[in-house]
């Protein structure tokens, strides 16, 4: 029987996927012919790290000591950091109880509640304070107006 049903396009489809599946083979082909071996396939490091096919001279080998390899970030000079800051309240609610400063220097926002206030707060105010670690972020403890 004829494929009397067959329109151009399905005709092209057909060709296009018979087209794609010998490339597929040829492909496959070029590849078992073309056998790669390891040595082909490896890459060094030279020691200004830049990639190379040639392996490194064995007699410029450098020895490295390996306790001298440091593994985390190294220290930094330990200083004091004032415990006081000064910031602005720049939200709080009376009626709930809560607010958020903005540090001066850092210009994180730190919550406060009315509890950890020495004195009277309002939005707008230029207070001082410590920071300490609460349950979810910084928390402003010791708050009071500076005049």
């Amino acid at each position: 029987m004829g494929r009397s049903q067959e329109s151009f396009n399905k005709k092209e489809v057909r060709k296009q996927k018979e087209k794609k599946r010998k490339d597929k083979e040829k492909k496959r082909q070029a590849r078992k012919e073309n056998k790669n071996s390891l040595d082909d396939m490896i890459a060094y490091v030279d020691e200004h790290g830049n990639i190379t096919d040639t392996p490194p001279d064995p007699d410029q080998k450098e020895e490295i000591n390996a306790e001298d390899i440091q593994v985390s970030v190294p220290r930094g000079p330990l200083e004091e950091v004032d415990p006081i800051r000064k910031g602005t309240v720049t939200y709080f609610n009376a009626s709930k109880g809560f607010g958020f400063i903005t540090d001066q220097e850092t210009r994180e926002s730190v919550f406060v509640h009315v509890n950890n206030t020495l004195e009277e707060i309002r939005e707008g105010n230029l207070v001082s304070f410590e920071v300490e670690k609460g349950q979810k972020g910084p928390v402003a403890v010791k708050v009071q107006v500076v005049r």
